[in-house]
């Protein structure tokens, strides 16, 4: 994991008004090298030999990270959550790409998942989940 992530990672961190730990520090670390969301179990096996968390503290820090904006997290059809970290800590309003074959998700930043959205009176808007699906350039 490259020095620039792990900096990176404390910096958000510490701007977001929250302790840096070693286990939020190294799994945000992770998912900012990342260019395509991550399963909990890719991010486990990144942080063998490094610090190693157990199941249910990553699923913790995860849930953390994802509570403040800092990653955003996608199911897919296989029913495993992934993970990416948050380019814009403010808005994640974009839709992904998911591979009917190997099951690998992009997140599609130029493609907003943002639309005048019409809904009724008394309802207000909080998220918008659009996922594109096909075959990715290594699968066709």
């Amino acid at each position: 994991m490259s020095i620039n992530f792990q900096r990176a990672a404390e910096k958000i961190i510490r701007h977001s008004g929250d302790r840096t730990t070693v286990g939020r520090v190294g799994i945000l670390a992770i998912l900012l090298g990342e260019k395509q969301a991550i399963t909990h179990r890719e991010i486990e096996v990144r942080l063998i030999g490094k610090r190693r968390l157990n199941r249910v503290t990553l699923y913790r820090v995860l849930e953390w990270l994802t509570e403040r904006g800092l990653v955003h997290k996608i199911i897919s059809t296989d029913r495993v959550w992934r993970f990416r970290a948050n380019e814009d800590i403010h808005l994640h309003q974009h839709a992904h790409f998911e591979c009917t074959r190997c099951t690998k998700v992009i997140c599609l930043d130029d493609s907003p998942a943002r639309q005048g959205w019409s809904l009724p009176t008394g309802y207000r808007l909080q998220e918008v989940e659009l996922t594109v699906k096909g075959l990715c350039s290594q699968c066709v």
